[in-house]
């Protein structure tokens, strides 16, 4: 993939007013969701595509499900931490690049993007609800006991909150509830 080329993918995705092209090997497009930074190796052996997504202090409780990530669900571009911040990366041999594999991972960053931390608050949640079904379990707890919990923990305000109104007591109770119950049998 040559200079050109990018030059002109990023002008046709984001439009000409908000690519910037200071030097021969850097790119930046500024729009109002994000900044996205494209580098061409000095040897103009590879090429990285960066763009941040939250300061690194906010990733920080989150730190392992996002490797998680790296390792079994990215395709293109993977989470990586730099000057205190967490980027979402795609790095590639330049020679090898194709247009289409370019679009690809600039889409793929915007996504990562757009998801900031949920896919990796998601993984937490879930690897914290893993653990209840197992501790329940272990105590010979059944789903309904533990559900039954659950409804007690919010009704006494341990959970939740004593002003939760009562409809958002009963969505939270429902996510609960939808969780254990798809959980409850993978978990021994």
């Amino acid at each position: 993939m040559t200079p050109e080329e990018i030059t002109t993918i990023l002008i046709d995705k984001f439009g000409e007013p908000l690519v910037e092209h200071p030097s021969e090997d850097t790119w930046q497009v500024d729009t109002p969701e994000f900044r996205l930074l494209v580098i061409i190796t000095s040897d103009y052996s590879g090429i990285r595509l960066l763009l941040p997504i939250c300061p690194a202090s906010q990733a920080q409780p989150y730190l392992e499900q996002l490797l998680e990530a790296n390792f079994s669900s990215s395709q293109l571009a993977y989470y990586g931490l730099h000057q205190e911040v967490l980027w979402g990366v795609f790095s590639h041999p330049l020679a090898s690049l194709t247009a289409q594999d370019f679009k690809n991972a600039l889409s793929e960053l915007i996504r990562l993007n757009e998801e900031g931390l949920s896919q990796g608050f998601n993984l937490f949640i879930e690897k914290q609800i893993r653990l209840i079904v197992r501790a329940a379990k272990q105590q010979g707890q059944s789903l309904q006991a533990t559900l039954q919990s659950l409804n007690r923990l919010y009704a006494e305000g341990m959970l939740g909150g004593l002003s939760q109104a009562p409809q958002e007591r009963e969505q939270f109770l429902a996510a609960w509830k939808y969780q254990l119950e798809r959980l409850w049998d993978e978990e021994s």
